[in-house]
């Protein structure tokens, strides 16, 4: 199932997909469909539960840490991020004014569904409500070190679109083997797929929870590809993965915020 959480009619409503419409679960409209256009698309966390901790991977991908001039970490590169950096589906995000580098990274999202403590590998992916699509945009001017950004980097406000939808995880048999696309302004820039994760979905969730609990709603972001490119303000930035979604944004500059 492909579940939404959207504004509407002056409320916050859950939706599901249905036959290319939302379909309102808000008992009073049960069964009221509205267009994809008709709505404000929020981040599609709950009603499983607010994020309390969003952390996210560096360097997870190999092509990408080539990319960047390193080799490919041993353990898992993670920092943390803030809830108020998330915004939904074609929403805007801020480029600051004066900066020289900002770029988008399409990222498999992954959503804990259940509380996690010191899990096995085995059993990690029992630990997931659902997928979504993130892009982690990052400002590489503000950049100290490659392994774990700073604050200025990453966790900035409207910097982490995430959505549309949350699919259910019992509806993605093998988040290891889904395509990951980026378009700018309707030209492809990045291209890649989830199996060429250095350290896989259920890896990170048993490091995660060897040494820190994961609430439900908890986030990870697992990372991107290489093909990283900047963006500008106006430019539209669909970030898009098999059997997940296609995650629209746009960028706007700090003066026109």
């Amino acid at each position: 199932m492909r579940r939404a959480r959207i504004a509407w009619a002056g409320a916050v409503h859950d939706a599901v997909e249905a036959d290319g419409q939302l379909e309102l679960l808000t008992p009073a409209l049960r069964r009221r469909r509205i267009g994809f256009d008709e709505v404000v698309w929020l981040p599609p966390l709950a009603p499983i539960s607010r994020p309390r901790t969003v952390l996210a991977l560096g360097l997870n991908y190999a092509d990408h840490a080539k990319e960047l001039a390193f080799k490919a970490p041993e353990e898992p590169l993670a920092f943390v991020k803030g809830e108020a950096s998330l915004i939904g589906h074609k929403a805007y995000t801020v480029r600051p004014d004066g900066v020289n580098f900002m770029h988008y990274e399409c990222e498999l999202a992954v959503v804990i569904g259940q509380t996690a403590k010191r899990v096995k590998k085995a059993d990690a992916l029992q630990y997931v409500a659902g997928y979504t699509v993130a892009n982690d945009y990052a400002i590489r001017d503000y950049l100290e070190n490659w392994y774990r950004p700073n604050l200025k980097v990453k966790n900035r406000d409207t910097c982490t679109p995430i959505g549309p939808w949350l699919v259910d995880a019992e509806d993605v048999p093998d988040p290891m083997n889904l395509r990951l696309c980026t378009s700018v302004n309707g030209q492809i820039t990045q291209q890649g797929s989830t199996k060429d994760m250095i350290f896989d979905v259920a890896t990170l969730i048993e490091y995660f929870s060897g040494f820190m609990t994961l609430m439900p709603g908890d986030l990870i972001l697992t990372g991107t590809p290489d093909g990283v490119v900047e963006c500008q303000p106006g430019d539209v930035i669909v970030t898009e993965i098999e059997g997940i979604g296609a995650l629209t944004n746009t960028i706007t500059s700090e003066s026109k915020a």
